[in-house]
């Protein structure tokens, strides 16, 4: 099937434009007007549970102030990140799931934060939990209370449903609401790629002339399984 299986794996980048707010408008906001340099306040603390958009909006940050001509940097924490020494004189820094920092890594970041802070550049940093209920360095945690915190809020399946319609309706064609239910409980739940796999579902339909529905879904996920997996039930 022209390589569907392949298809499934592609993803837009993450984008300001591509972020569905729900009820994340405020901070949105500020994240691009940060990203623009048209704010004072460069500190910024979010946290969520996994799948709420947390990486979506830093690196979307870090999009938008390198397309501003800022020098920005995306960074992944894990147990086994170290900073790079040039780290400190970026202009715009991302750092995502702190919480997974081990102690030296931690001693690095706050002389980062020290850093930036003093040549009024921009910090971004993400976790699984408010700055006080991170099990971090006291002062990493204090310095990461300073500026602005804010929750991220994942998207109600009513929300994704909405986003699913109207990204449908950009293409040109109707989806149903069975076709969004069966997609939110048989592919990958954040929004990216579902849009994504309605995307391919477009070119789909339009290349076997079938209507989007639960069939063609169901066909064309079956498909796409690797060698020797299970079909759906």
């Amino acid at each position: 099937m022209k390589q569907l299986a392949l298809d499934f794996v592609v993803t837009p980048s993450p984008t300001f434009a591509n972020f569905v707010a729900g009820r994340n408008t405020e901070l949105l906001q500020h994240l691009m007007r940060l990203a623009a340099g048209d704010t004072r306040e460069r500190f910024v603390y979010i946290w969520g549970l996994a799948g709420s958009g947390r990486t979506h909006l830093l690196k979307s940050a870090v999009a938008a102030a390198q397309s501003a001509g800022a020098s920005a940097a995306y960074i992944a924490a894990s147990g086994a990140t170290r900073f790079d020494a040039d780290t400190v004189f970026m202009d715009c820094v991302a750092v995502d799931d702190v919480d997974q920092l081990d102690a030296p890594a931690q001693i690095e970041l706050f002389n980062i934060y020290n850093g930036l802070r003093e040549r009024n550049a921009t910090l971004l940093v993400s976790g699984n939990a408010p700055p006080v209920q991170l099990k971090l360095r006291e002062d990493v945690v204090t310095r990461l209370g300073w500026g602005l915190v804010y929750q991220v809020h994942a998207l109600s399946d009513e929300e994704k449903t909405q986003a699913l319609m109207i990204h449908a309706e950009g293409r040109g064609f109707r989806l149903s609401g069975e076709v969004c239910n069966y997609l939110l409980h048989h592919v990958r739940r954040d929004l990216p790629s579902l849009l994504a796999m309605l995307d391919v579902l477009d070119r789909h339909s339009l290349e076997t002339r079938r209507q989007i529905t639960i069939p063609l879904v169901r066909d064309l996920l079956q498909a796409a399984q690797p060698p020797g997996a299970g079909k759906e039930n």
